[in-house]
């Protein structure tokens, strides 16, 4: 037997955390009339305490400093095979060339 994993959109999160946030009703309240977990509400909250902007970022998508760590990471090992390329050709050449 496989259990479902709900997924809610960023306005539901959103809306969710609002009323905790902003309106001040209960974790457990809230989390009953939108029929889901408390322990989700929670973390839901907490994510958009810490960080409003970028809280609920959705799947597959990133913060802007983790996508930009993500691409230097990218490059670096980018260069690196570039390099190791490079250094093969040389070897070939030098072996060549005597």
């Amino acid at each position: 037997m496989s259990i479902m994993t709900r997924r809610f959109d960023k306005e539901f999160k959103i809306h969710a955390v609002k009323l905790v946030v902003e309106e001040g009703k209960a974790v457990a309240q809230t989390a009953r009339q939108l029929d889901i977990s408390p322990k989700t509400l929670h973390k839901w909250v907490a994510g958009y305490k810490k960080d409003a902007r970028h809280s609920f970022v959705g799947s597959g998508n990133l913060k802007p400093e983790d996508r930009e760590k993500r691409e230097l990471q990218k490059r670096i090992r980018d260069l690196e095979e570039e390099n190791a390329i490079l250094k093969k050709a040389m070897s070939i050449f030098a072996k060549n060339q005597k």
